[in-house]
Parts: C-alpha cells; sequence; structure tokens
C-alpha cells in the first residue's frame, strides 16, 4: 500500500520531520515502513496495517506542529504506541492462530519453530503474557523468544525490547577480569547480541539501542522500573535467586510481553536449590494467565553431537537440578494432565 501526506511549511515541516528527519526514521524503524519526504509532502508505502499505523503517528506530529509544538523522541514512541491501540489488526486472544513463523528486519529472513516443543513454545508466547520455557542447550528456547520480540516489535505489537541476563560467573569472578563494569558484563550478554545478530543488520541494531527500542542489560540493572508497551526476556533464568526472579516477574507493565528462559541442568548458584526460576514454577504453574513449557532432547536443533551430549550427560544430573516441580512440568505437557497428588 502507498499514501502521500501534505506536510506544512517552514518551521512547522522541520516539527513534524524532526532535526535530520529523526521523527520519520524512528516511524520507519519502528512500524517497518519506508518514508520519503520530498518538498511539501510525505510518501509513506510498505503493509496495510503498518502504513495506517505511520500515518496516524504523522497525523500526531502535524497537528502538533500547527499548534506550535515539537515532539521530543519519547513523545514520538508513545505516538506510535497510540496508533498500534488504535489501528491495532491484531484478533482476540482466543482467535489467535500461531504463526508458522516470525518476520524480522533481515531482508529475507524467517524464523520457524522445528519441533512438536518448539511449536508448542511459540503458541504459549503468543497466548500468554508471562510464559516460562526450561530445556537443555540447544532447545531454541533463547532463539526463539528472541524472535517472537524482534517480530512483535517489527510488527508495532510493543515499542520496546529489553533482553536481561543475570551476570553470574561459572568459576571467574568478575573483579578478576580486566576493563570497565561494562567490559565486564558484556560476555554474559553477548548470546543475546549473537541472535539478534541473526535478525536484524549490526547497524540497524546500534540504531535500535541509540533510540532506546532495544536494551540488553544484566538483571541487576532492572530494580524499581516498570516497563509498558515492552517484550521482556529474562535469559539464563536459572540463575536468578529468589528475590530476583521476583523483581524481575514485578517489572511486567502494561500491554507488555514477558518470556522467561533457563536450564535447570546448568544452575551457577552456590546452592542450585536457590534457584529462582525453579522456585517461579513451583509458585506459578498453576496461575491463570502464566504458560509454562518444557522442552527436551528432541527439541535440540543443534548440531547432531549436542543432542547426543545431553543425554549422556542426564543420569549424572544432581537432585536440585531435576527439583520435582520440573519433573511434573515435564509429565504435565507430555500427559496433559497434572500429576496425582499423593
Amino acid at each position: 500500500m502507498e499514501l502521500t501526506i501534505e506536510l506544512p511549511a517552514g518551521d512547522q515541516r522541520v516539527a513534524v520531520t524532526g532535526p535530520a528527519e529523526r521523527n520519520l526514521k524512528m516511524v520507519r524503524e519502528t512500524l517497518g515502513v519506508t518514508l520519503i519526504a520530498r518538498g511539501d509532502t510525505v510518501r509513506i508505502s510498505g503493509d496495510t496495517h503498518a502504513v495506517g499505523r505511520a500515518a496516524l503517528v504523522l497525523e500526531r506530529l502535524i497537528e502538533a506542529a500547527e499548534q506550535g509544538r515539537s515532539m521530543n523522541r519519547r513523545q514520538v514512541l508513545d505516538a506510535i504506541a497510540d496508533a498500534d491501540r488504535q489501528h491495532d489488526p491484531r484478533p482476540r486472544p482466543d482467535e489467535v492462530t500461531p504463526a508458522a513463523s516470525f518476520d524480522v528486519y533481515l531482508r529475507g529472513r524467517r524464523i520457524e519453530p522445528k519441533t512438536d516443543g518448539q511449536r508448542a513454545y511459540v503458541r504459549a508466547i503468543q497466548q500468554h503474557d508471562l510464559t516460562f520455557c526450561i530445556g537443555p542447550a540447544g532447545t531454541g528456547k533463547t532463539y526463539l523468544a528472541v524472535a517472537a520480540a524482534v517480530s512483535m516489535l517489527k510488527r508495532g505489537e510493543v515499542r520496546k525490547l529489553v533482553l536481561v541476563r543475570p551476570a553470574v560467573e561459572a568459576g571467574e569472578k568478575l573483579g578478576f577480569l580486566p576493563g570497565t563494569m561494562q567490559d565486564k558484563v558484556n560476555p554474559y550478554l553477548r548470546p543475546l547480541l549473537d541472535a539478534l545478530n541473526d535478525m536484524m543488520e549490526f547497524d540497524q541494531i546500534e540504531r535500535f539501542m541509540a533510540a532506546d527500542l532495544i536494551e540488553i542489560v544484566p538483571l541487576a540493572f532492572m530494580r524499581g522500573r516498570t516497563l509498558n508497551d515492552a517484550c521482556i526476556l529474562c535469559d539464563e533464568a536459572q540463575n536468578t535467586t529468589r528475590s530476583q526472579m521476583l523483581m524481575f516477574l514485578t517489572r511486567l507493565g502494561h500491554g507488555s510481553k514477558m518470556i522467561v528462559t533457563g536450564d535447570t541442568s546448568q544452575i551457577d548458584l552456590p546452592d542450585p536449590r536457590d534457584s529462582g526460576l525453579i522456585d517461579a514454577v513451583r509458585r506459578l504453574r498453576r496461575t491463570r494467565g502464566v504458560a509454562m513449557l518444557t522442552l527436551d532432547g528432541a527439541d535440540i536443533v543443534r548440531h547432531d553431537l549436542v543432542q547426543r551430549i545431553v543425554a549422556a550427560y542426564e543420569p549424572n544430573q544432581t537432585p536440585p537440578q531435576q527439583a520435582p516441580e520440573v519433573q511434573e512440568l515435564a509429565f504435565e505437557q507430555t500427559t496433559g494432565h497434572p500429576p496425582a497428588s499423593e
């Protein structure tokens, strides 16, 4: 679809487009449309729904300019979120049909679940505001969560991504690593950036991070925040403590989705029984609106050897890593019924 909108002249035109067309770039990158400003018009092209949302944002910018006001970056993002609500093509939750694949920003790239377990995981993310996914390495629990988040951002369902990991070291203390604190935490956040690099151009990731559309932060930086209209992912959640998990879960704001992933066979806390992920599974597994999935060796989609390696290590797991509530999740997912109470 293509739409042409007339722009006001002079200073009002600059108020609409922003300095160096900053406002147009934000609309273009957030909604995935093409915006070309020439003279006294701007041409919008792209998906019908995205063009409609972009037009609503431009109308807000024009209205503000005609009133002698210039909208700042936060106000433009708010206008984009408001346009999503006014021009929302999404069906009600009971009408949701899970997408066969995720449309991401990288041209020609689509991410799709490959196993029955992964498809159930995607379905849970689409139909719930809070989803827990537990599984061994290579099951795609982090990768699919990032793909879902990026797809939501591109479709305008959320206006921000917040990707979080606890900075828990496995044998080497942060204080002994060289560099600034940012240098020290970057290795813990790198897997999230690697997933993003599969779905977006590097310079686009940099622009989104500079515009505060994407945040990749250590869990400790989340305290005291409320995140509205965002997709929030906590990866490696098995290494959160109980208090950290409570702090993270209570960041969920209006219009947001939260995804929590972890592998209970790789707990790096001094006492694995303190894992906030296992505690949250126990407390929330019967809570309405919360989805819980367990992926297993059959869902591993890395090198074939990874599946065999995981299987070889299973008999050596310690009791805390095979917590009863995690076993119950696997039982319920397989049978469709909770285990009988003794």
